[in-house]
């Protein structure tokens, strides 16, 4: 049995930026088999519903920004990551919500300091971590269209 991280917007949790989910019925019966470990770092760390948030490439690194405040939100996301990674051990699979900031595995938008778009395939923060981590990572809607 594989151990799957994934995106709990997709099991239905209601964690999205705006309190919603992104509930993925069919996605969900591709992995009946799975032990299944859901993950949110924004919702554990920002609450639902929140400001939405970008990835804005820095002249350091690249960093999750507030839109509404302009504040970074990145460490309190890379701590969640980290954290989740180290308690739950070894990870087969890491299936991430497309587009998130956070958990997009290669389909976050990046924009440069002046919110000019410069990627549409950018891995969001937590996503990131389980790559550096030599973890599988896909997207959810990637993942499906493999089935």
């Amino acid at each position: 049995m594989r151990k799957v991280a994934i995106s709990a917007c997709l099991l239905g949790q209601r964690c999205r930026y705006d309190g919603d989910d992104n509930y993925a019925p069919s996605l969900l019966q591709m992995l009946q088999e799975d032990e299944l470990i859901p993950f949110c770092p924004e919702d554990a760390v920002f609450g639902s519903p929140r400001p939405t948030m970008d990835l804005v490439q820095t002249p350091d690194l690249i960093e999750a920004v507030c839109n509404e405040s302009g504040k970074l939100r990145s460490n309190p996301i890379r701590t969640y990551a980290k954290n989740f990674f180290d308690q739950h051990g070894q990870i087969d699979l890491f299936i991430g919500k497309d587009r998130s900031p956070s958990c997009g595995v290669c389909s976050a938008r990046l924009y440069d300091e002046e919110k000019n778009l410069l990627s549409s395939c950018a891995a969001g923060l937590m996503a990131q971590e389980a790559i550096d981590r030599n973890i599988a990572a896909i997207d959810a809607e990637k993942f499906e269209g493999k089935q």
